[in-house]
């Protein structure tokens, strides 16, 4: 009976939701399959239809990039595509800073219908109301250094989103899917299927021959609707109940893409706390506002700003501090990692400025050591730029003292940037604490795991403020692709009901695993589950400094969850044996399994065990399915995990 109610499996690399176009997790079934992606296993990565979008490159960005390079690369370079000339000079300047420096060109190609083929409005710049143009930025590189030109992309999060790859090339004609190019991008370039005639020219009289700004002749295009949003309804303080209605009922799920200003608006308003009446469950909590309090000011959509993903936030809320502490006059100083990130965001502060400090445990006990650090700075020393950390942390569920922090900031006068993602500002508050919040929207604020996106708040009484909101009034730029938007803002409607089924779906299913961990007084003998990493039982103490109150759902903890097993064995077995989707990522609506130190630290196995985060760790997000479903899943994975323990025992003799 438990097998004809669990979900069914998803292939090997198939997409994650599957049969999704721009779904943002790939499928990796079996500790095998994982190891094997990681070794670059030709079995795994032929049988990928997509991947993680800031590691695995997108088919449609992979065929528009070859495009790109067919037109203006010569045969011993290959190419990443970006959004603005301003990420692109970005780009160029990281690899010029390599040692040797490496070198690079920039091409700008401009993709734009026709004007005949318009209303009678000249084109939009891409990321206005209407995607009318396309302005792509062609980074060239030799390629031999393509490694750290991806690198790049993978820890900005600034490259084109797969969306604005499809919107390009529909305005090209190039609108077919591509299926089997290798990845990473380019690695063969193949120039028959997109010979000048085919590629360039339709059937009718479009030349043959074009430049990087010659507007292009799309051979589909979608006529712009004529229906505007009423003005008085846009220019409202807040999106009401009618407005809502009125969207709903008028447009379905989706906006038009038109009106993508208005879903950012909605996005920044929902982020800032003031989420929307037609949300489910809204006014059950009723402190919804960020940062606000007794003579606090709270957050405004002013105060928001929207990134194309979680790691796009996070590197530029590094660069705004670095331009701030410039701008100020001051010298920029090392920024410091409290306690163990996702894996990228120590990238960051280690590749752009001088360095960080690391402090991998990021509990009680690291404060007074980093107070140390502040105290011991030397005179030739610029101080502390800033402190980085998560809350709860990524994959240890570890919450930072963020009281404490906010003591040493206050007194050192560094900024605290403080990521959500886990928390989520449902369950917690952090707000009140940082000077800089961000987030990965991909995750549960979205939910369906088909969309990327990011944010950054700045908090209004942060005694840094003012310097950092005058930084970003001229350095933000709208990278967010309009289409993405739209589907952000769709997904992100139900994130309160959500977050209330999640949260009661991961308290009782970490309840039952905790019961059959060693952490566990009473636990069965033949306990195979070594700890349950979760904010109930890790550092619980700083968890509710930032916790809402009352809670939505049992416990208010979060979906995200990790396990560590007594042996190896066991956590394949586990891992194997666990009826769910599988694959990167975290968040989603549906429960979803990696065994994450193999995909995120496989070639730094023995630094990520010296952090505490051990090879067999299984890191698991709690969906939204029915309870019984939810129980029978980790009842089966866990009975078979203790079979397989039981007969290497019995081989062993």
């Amino acid at each position: 009976m438990i097998a004809t109610i669990l979900p069914p499996a998803i292939p090997l690399g198939g997409t994650v939701p599957a049969m999704t176009a721009h779904a943002i997790s790939v499928s990796l079934p079996t500790w095998e399959d994982n190891v094997d992606y990681e070794k670059g296993n030709k079995r795994v990565l032929d049988a990928m239809e997509t991947g993680y979008p800031r590691f695995f490159i997108h088919r449609s960005i992979q065929k528009l990039a070859a495009l790109c390079l067919n037109k203006f690369g010569r045969p011993d370079e290959l190419c990443i595509l970006l959004p603005s000339p301003r990420v692109a000079t970005q780009a160029r300047d990281f690899l010029s800073s390599q040692q040797p420096s490496l070198p690079s060109r920039i091409v700008e190609f401009v993709i734009c219908p026709s004007i005949s083929s318009l209303p009678p409005e000249p084109c939009t710049p891409s990321g206005t109301s209407s995607v009318d143009i396309i302005e792509l930025q062609i980074l060239l590189f030799d390629k031999s250094h393509w490694s750290t030109a991806k690198s790049f992309w993978q820890h900005t999060g600034d490259g084109i989103s797969s969306r604005m790859a499809e919107t390009a090339l529909n305005l090209l004609g190039e609108f077919t899917p591509i299926s089997n190019l290798t990845s990473p991008m380019m690695e063969k370039r193949e120039t028959k299927p997109y010979s000048r005639n085919r590629h360039y020219s339709r059937k009718s009289s479009t030349p043959t021959s074009i430049s990087p700004t010659t507007p292009l002749t799309p051979i589909v295009t979608t006529p712009l609707q004529s229906r505007q949003i009423d003005e008085e309804l846009l220019n409202e303080e807040n999106l009401t109940t009618e407005l809502t209605t009125y969207l709903e009922e008028r447009y379905g799920r989706n906006l038009p893409l038109f009106n993508a200003g208005l879903a950012k608006q909605a996005l920044k308003r929902r982020i800032a706390g003031g989420l929307l009446p037609s949300d489910e469950d809204f006014g059950k909590i009723d402190d919804v506002a960020r940062a606000g309090g007794a003579g606090k000011k709270a957050v405004s959509e002013e105060d928001v700003f929207l990134y194309p993903t979680g790691m796009s936030a996070i590197w530029h809320a590094h660069e705004v501090c670095r331009v701030a502490k410039r701008r100020s006059g001051g010298q920029e100083g090392k920024s410091v990692c409290y306690g163990f990130p996702y894996t990228d965001t120590i990238k960051i502060l280690t590749k752009w400025g001088p360095g960080c400090h690391f402090f991998p445990t990021g509990g009680n006990q690291d404060i007074p050591s980093l107070e140390k650090v502040l105290e011991l700075k030397s005179s030739d020393e610029p101080p502390i730029l800033a402190l980085f950390c998560e809350f709860p942390s990524n994959p240890l569920l570890t919450s930072p003292d963020l009281v404490a922090i906010r003591k040493l900031a206050d007194k050192y006068g560094f900024v605290v940037v403080v990521d959500e993602t886990v928390g989520n500002f449902i369950n917690v508050e952090v707000a009140a604490f940082a000077d800089i919040v961000v987030s990965s929207l991909t995750k549960i604020f979205s939910g369906d795991a088909n969309v990327m996106g990011g944010s950054l708040i700045l908090n209004p009484n942060s005694s840094h403020y003012t310097i950092l909101k005058e930084t970003l009034s001229t350095t933000y730029e709208d990278l967010y692709f309009p289409e993405d938007a739209v589907y952000m803002e769709r997904n992100s409607r139900d994130y309160r009901s959500r977050i209330k089924t999640i949260n009661d779906n991961a308290h009782l299913v970490t309840e039952y695993l905790y019961s059959h961990s060693l952490s566990n007084p009473s636990h069965p003998s033949q306990t195979i589950i070594k700890k349950v990493y979760y904010p109930r039982w890790i550092t619980p103490e700083t968890y509710v400094q930032s916790q809402r109150l009352p809670t939505l759902g049992k416990g208010g903890f979060g979906g995200l969850f990790s396990l560590t097993f007594t042996s190896m064995i066991a956590s394949r077995a586990f891992f194997d044996a666990l009826p769910c989707a599988k694959g990167p990522s975290l968040g989603t609506s549906f429960t979803l399994a990696s065994p994450y130190t193999i995909l995120a630290h496989y070639y730094e196995l023995d630094w990520a065990a010296g952090c505490g985060v051990e090879e067999g760790l299984v890191r698991i997000s709690v969906g939204q399915e029915e309870e019984d479903v939810a129980m029978a899943m980790f009842q089966v994975a866990l009975q078979a995990a203790e079979r397989a323990v039981v007969e290497e025992s019995g081989r062993g003799r």
